[in-house]
């Protein structure tokens, strides 16, 4: 039960996750409701569906959330039956109750009613901004340790009866539900559009989940390591590990530095790196979440 979590009722983890959720229901909500909406993009999923039925007007009088939930149903009880109960409370409450409701109350009670997209005449920045307030919505979802349902129940039915990876049938799936603008409305840049939420999105999410990347990891082999180590644990006040290893090409042992900076520490290194050993080797990665001492507590996740 991988996407099945349970947090103590009432605890600080608790009343923390449950304010991702809901919060990240509302914002995802806006995403459809100020962006989405009007100019008829289908960034994937059920609410993309829900979008294009919606603008077709198939049932007079129903909003993207009633055919979203419609479609919803059969979705989870179908991966019910065939994944088993992967899917806990809070993909329920939020495909059910928070995202839903957020977009009922976001229709009827706004001041104007959402009776027009926030960005008009301008689908390209309604297409980007789109993506930004998507993409924050579905990380914070993510961040509550829930799934929003929908094409991920799809690509993980798929997922079990073919050798195709989960990430990759995501992106078939919502790439066909994208194109179905075409069949509907037959303007081919409606799909384009779509393609920059969805793009904008998955990166956004990203930086939600993982953080931002301001941190960077240092592996360096040098021959003046205690020099470099003076540098970063004394007036840079960070921690390092040295490692022994051999080279593979003359069979010699080397000294390797392995060290977790920020970007303005890595500058500062890098400088002091060339001043007292220009030959040595320095190879630096993005770090896009760091935990334990000096850095994010262990306890925060």
């Amino acid at each position: 039960m991988a996407f099945v979590t349970k947090e103590k009722l009432f605890s600080k983890d608790f009343f923390a996750t449950y304010a991702w959720l809901i919060g990240g229901s509302i914002v995802f909500a806006l995403g459809n409701a100020l962006f989405a909406e009007h100019y008829a993009f289908a960034p994937g999923g059920v609410y993309g569906l829900g979008i294009v039925f919606s603008n077709l007007d198939l049932i007079s009088g129903w909003q993207t959330e009633f055919y979203s939930i419609c479609m919803e149903i059969p979705l989870l009880i179908l991966g019910l039956i065939i994944l088993g109960p992967r899917f806990g409370i809070k993909t329920a409450l939020s495909s059910f109750i928070f995202i839903p409701g957020s977009m009922y109350l976001i229709h009827a009670y706004t001041p104007y009613g959402i009776k027009e997209a926030l960005v008009m005449g301008d689908p390209l920045l309604a297409s980007i901004f789109g993506g930004i307030v998507y993409g924050i919505g579905i990380g914070m979802i993510f961040k509550s340790r829930a799934t929003s349902g929908g094409s991920d129940i799809i690509a993980m039915i798929l997922n079990k009866y073919t050798k195709m990876s989960l990430g990759t049938l995501v992106i078939i799936v919502d790439g066909i539900i994208t194109l179905s603008t075409v069949i509907a409305f037959g303007d081919w840049k409606l799909p384009m559009y779509s393609w920059i939420i969805i793009f904008i999105e998955g990166k956004i999410i990203d930086m939600m989940v993982e953080g931002a990347t301001v941190h960077k990891t240092m592996m360096i082999i040098s021959d003046k390591c205690d020099d470099l180590r003076d540098k970063i644990i004394v007036d840079m006040k960070r921690g390092a590990t040295l490692f022994t290893g051999k080279g593979m090409f003359q069979g010699k042992e080397k000294n390797m530095i392995y060290t977790t900076v920020t970007r303005r520490e890595m500058v500062i290194l890098k400088k002091h790196i060339s001043e007292v050993d220009p030959k040595a080797f320095v190879n630096v990665v993005d770090s896009n979440e760091i935990l334990g001492e000096g850095f994010k507590s262990l306890n925060e996740e």
